[in-house]
């Protein structure tokens, strides 16, 4: 399971429509350091049996749930963690970390085999931002706030880096990973070395336009399923939407745009997919 942005609005979408309003029955925490920022198993329970689900939000790959206890449950899900929906009597997957039962309809499953998924509890008295310093640092969320390409460009003309390390930096884009950024550097014909502060105006508007497209398609197709990504939904449905990947995974095959072969490079440690001929 790997959960990056398009999939991660694609879980906070069903469970809007899924949890909100539902009263929390009981919780169990069957790996301690998951809940350590709020103290203990006991201290994270005992914040929310008995709690009802108000709102529902995201911010980057982070679940906010709004309690009518006055506190906040937070979900800082990893690039590891699967969220499923589970009637009570199903199987237990053996690397769930946390569930929280509900009244009605179920239980809520965070499933982790590296335990880098974290879940807290804000007071009522206490500040998002001070318990969770980490989301003041996110960078642009093309899916929660749209915004103009001409502020899209702006920011990406600021950095003299290359443009897939531009794309894989929470700090500047949240939540993309190698996937989604190969796509969308194929996508705007750019290669994933130029340098972003090198694009020229029409470049920008094409980057921007990628950006955009491939991430809300990938949203349209329900995320991605495939080896080294596999996404399930909360019921538990892979995605489609490596069916529609044009470069990733693809060096050999001929290029959709060229019909050139695709190429593979080794970028940070990790492979790269382009075409050669095609990207500039």
């Amino acid at each position: 399971m790997t959960i990056f942005l398009p999939e991660a609005e694609i879980v906070r979408r069903e469970l809007d429509r899924d949890i909100v309003g539902r009263k929390i029955k009981d919780v169990d925490v069957s790996v301690a350091k998951v809940v350590k920022r709020s103290g203990n198993r006991t201290q994270f329970a005992n914040a929310l049996v008995g709690a009802k689900i108000t709102d529902l939000s995201r911010l980057g790959t982070h679940f906010v749930m709004e309690l009518d206890n006055d506190q906040t449950l937070v979900l800082a899900l990893s690039e590891t963690t699967t969220v499923r929906r589970n009637a009570n009597k199903d199987d237990v997957d053996s690397d769930t970390v946390v569930t929280i039962g509900f009244t009605q309809q179920g239980q809520l499953r965070l499933i982790d085999p590296k335990n880098d998924v974290e879940a807290f509890v804000v007071g009522a008295d206490e500040s998002l931002s001070e318990i969770a310093p980490e989301l003041d640092e996110i960078g642009m969320d093309p899916l929660a706030k749209p915004m103009a390409w001409t502020d899209f460009g702006r920011q990406v003309l600021s950095y003299d880096i290359k443009l897939k390390s531009l794309l894989t930096d929470n700090s500047i884009i949240v939540g993309l990973g190698d996937v989604y950024s190969d796509e969308i550097l194929f996508e705007a014909s750019l290669r994933y070395d130029r340098v972003a502060s090198s694009l020229n105006t029409q470049e920008v508007r094409r980057f921007f336009r990628s950006v955009v497209t491939v991430l809300n398609d990938a949203v349209k197709y329900r995320g991605t399923s495939i080896e080294s990504a596999n996404f399930v939904d909360p019921q538990g449905n892979p995605g489609n939407f490596q069916d529609h990947l044009q470069v990733y995974g693809k060096h050999g095959e001929l290029s959709p745009r060229s019909r050139q072969p695709l190429v593979r490079a080794k970028y940070a440690g990790r492979w790269t997919y382009y075409c050669d001929q095609s990207q500039v």
